[in-house]
Formats: C-alpha cells, structure tokens, sequence
C-alpha cells in the first residue's frame, strides 16, 4: 500500500512542478508562494477545525490530531526547513528550465542516502554506490547539457539556489521520517495529518511576513504580480501529493529511502511537461542525464531492498 501511495504522490508531483513552472511565468515569486501557502492552509483548516470540535472526522485518514508546545516545536522547524528550500527552488525554478530542474531535483534520493550516511549511521552496499555514482555522472553531463544554453553550472546562482532547494529537501525527507517514527523507534511519534496541515498554516504565516516586509514596499519596482489558475493547481496538486505521501511514511515498513526515490519519479512527468508545453531546448542530451538518474534509482532500490 505504501508503495502505491508513493507512486501517485510522484505523478501529482510531477503535475505540482509543471504548474509551478507556469505560474511563476513572469511573476512575482514571493506574492505566488505566499497564495501556494494560503491555499494549503485552507485546504487543510477544515480538518483541524472538524477534529478538534467534532468527531466527524474520529477513525478515518482525515482526522488530525492536537497537541501542545512540545509537538509544535518539531512542526515549526518542519516549515522552516520547507519553507527555505521552495523559497530557493521557486526563485530557481522561475529562471531555469524545466527540463534543467527536474533532473538537478531527481537527485535528491543521494541525498538522503547521504544523509543516512553520516547521521544514522547507515553503510552503503555495492548497488548503492553505484547508484551514487551514475546520479553524480548524470550531474555532470547535466551542466555540459546547459552549457549549450548559457548555464554554467559552476557560476549561474540559479543552479546553487536549485541545488539548495534539493539539499534542504532531502534534509526535509530525513526529518519527516523521524517525527512520524514512533517513540519506541526513537522518532517523535506525531500524527501525520498533524504535521501536514500546521506545517502549511505556519508556512502561510511566515511568507505573509516575508510579504509584508521584503515584497510590498518594493513591489512597484520588481516583476509585478498577475494572478493565474495554475497558482491554486499548484496548492491543489502539492497537498493531495503531499498527503498520499505522509499517509504512506506512516504506514508499517514504510521505507523512507525506497518513498524518497520513488517521489522524484515525477521528474519524468514535469521533463515531459517541459518538452511538450514549454518547447524546452536540448532534449535529447537532457534525456540522456535524465535517463542516468533514473538507472540510478533504480540500483538504489536494488540496493535498498
């Protein structure tokens, strides 16, 4: 069943991160994250309200749990850590293309492996480092693949934001998986609905800040803001991706390496997106790398089972 979930929250994803494209399009990227933050807020409102007031919701998926400080606290630094990599991936993604993007963010599952490395203590077999070694190729062929539309990887501060935005998302995956774990496995134990929808509403929050003091008193003099349709497609697509994918780590055996790879499978759905609505340049050598990241994760899941 977690596996399922895993794979349907990829193709939403892949859907989240073509609309993203589109709505950034010669917009204003604080105003647009700042509505993504609200949507999802609203969209998840009601269940807190519902849980908290009724039993509505008592024994089914919806129903979110409450608690005090002691749980906020984890859920708090959850936004942050959210917050920070699509502030870097939005401001990235609004001057890359599509097709640059989604392969710089389909490396993500390294990451996280990384990750297990040096903080859990995890020890990499052959098949891994073989994967390891095919997503870092794939990187480099990457950056020659841009080269050919004036990105250099080594100077372009899109390309940093980008692989910020990844890195801060494979710290994210890393931390979903400890607050969801129970306390016996020395996680936090916190309910998955609760940390899906008070993430969002402190999200909203901070951006409403940032909205306020960086954006308005300058917005007359930086790209304007127009409202599009694919501004709530995003909050749509993003919340039901991201809820499957909750619902699916907190299920029994669920593997947060194995989810993590499965999640950046949307790659092929928005690098599809980019060649067939964006008319996006050098798709042959990008399919390539692309290709690369995908054999990657395929030998990091042989490796991982």
């Amino acid at each position: 069943m977690w596996l399922i979930l895993a794979f349907m929250s990829a193709a939403l994803l892949g859907c989240y991160d073509s609309l993203k494209k589109q709505a950034l399009k010669d917009n204003a990227v604080i105003p647009v994250l700042f509505l993504n933050t609200l949507f999802s807020s609203l969209i998840f409102l009601p269940f807190i309200l519902l849980s908290g007031t009724t039993d509505v919701l008592d024994g089914t998926v919806f129903h979110t749990a409450s608690g005090g400080w002691e749980m906020h606290k984890y859920i708090i630094l959850k936004a942050l850590i959210v917050l920070s990599s699509w502030i870097l991936g939005y401001f990235g993604m609004k001057h890359l293309p599509l097709t640059i993007v989604g392969p710089i963010n389909a490396t993500r599952p390294v990451m996280v492996l990384v990750g297990a490395l040096l903080f859990f203590g995890e020890r990499l077999n052959l098949w891994q480092w073989i994967g390891v070694f095919l997503a870092v190729a794939s990187f480099i062929l990457l950056s020659r693949s841009g080269k050919k539309e004036g990105i250099d990887f080594k100077h372009d501060h899109w390309i940093y934001m980008i692989v910020g935005a990844a890195l801060l998302g494979a710290i994210s995956g890393l931390y979903d998986k400890y607050l969801m774990a129970p306390v016996e496995s020395g996680g936090v134990g916190l309910d998955r609905m609760m940390v899906q929808s008070w993430y969002n509403i402190y999200q909203c929050f901070m951006m409403a800040l940032m909205l306020w003091l960086l954006w308005w008193p300058k917005h007359t003099q930086t790209t304007p803001f127009h409202w599009s349709w694919s501004i709530l497609g995003v909050s749509l697509f993003l919340s039901t991706a991201d809820f499957m994918y909750f619902y699916s780590l907190s299920l029994p055996d669920a593997m947060i390496s194995i989810v993590s790879m499965i999640r950046r499978g949307s790659v092929i759905v928005s690098f599809l997106f980019g060649a067939l609505f964006f008319r996006e340049k050098n798709l042959k050598a990008k399919a390539f790398d692309l290709a690369l990241v995908l054999l990657g994760m395929i030998f990091l899941y042989i490796g991982s089972k």
